[in-house]
């Protein structure tokens, strides 16, 4: 007999992104004017992304590849907001309700504090839940510390919306 599957879950996300000038910066769903553009296939938004992970881990629904990957031309060019939204559409689909997310970005730059309040709400929006954001650095180490780019981690609390059905 398997074992009864929990009605609560937790998941995390990680997303590394490198700096690319000539793109501009999307981060947290927001536009950073004055800061390099970060490289990817949809906007390079290193934290959209890691939201959208530990939604996707949490809910046994793979990774952000696996669902948006380089192979699904479609999402080419997409924003972090829309990645959220359809990451957020298939997670309450798959029976989950999300409770809340809490993200950090790791970088210097862009400076995350003066628009905290601005891009948490931007992230609720594209989620449909609390979205929590702080920011740290690297004191100087590794490549975020030499400014070639940014890194991001998430975690996300969900919850089953029948606790009868399993996943």
């Amino acid at each position: 007999m398997s074992p009864e599957f929990p009605s609560v879950v937790v998941g995390h996300g990680t997303d590394v992104h490198r700096f690319d000038a000539g793109q501009p910066c999307r981060l947290a769903c927001l536009d950073w004017p004055g800061t390099p553009g970060l490289a990817g296939h949809s906007d390079g938004d290193a934290a959209a992304h890691a939201v959208c992970d530990a939604l996707l881990s949490a809910a046994g629904l793979g990774d952000l590849g696996a669902n948006f990957g380089t192979s699904r031309p479609e999402w080419a060019g997409a924003s972090g907001a829309a990645l959220l939204g359809e990451t957020a559409r298939r997670v309450r689909d798959a029976g989950w309700r999300i409770g809340n997310v809490s993200v950090q970005i790791i970088g210097d730059r862009p400076k995350i504090a003066p628009r905290r309040a601005e891009a948490e709400d931007a992230l609720a929006a594209a989620v449909g839940a609390t979205v929590r954001l702080s920011a740290t650095t690297t004191d100087g180490l590794g490549f975020t510390g030499r400014g070639e780019g940014l890194a991001a981690t998430a975690v996300a609390l969900l919850y089953k919306t029948d606790a009868r059905t399993r996943k």
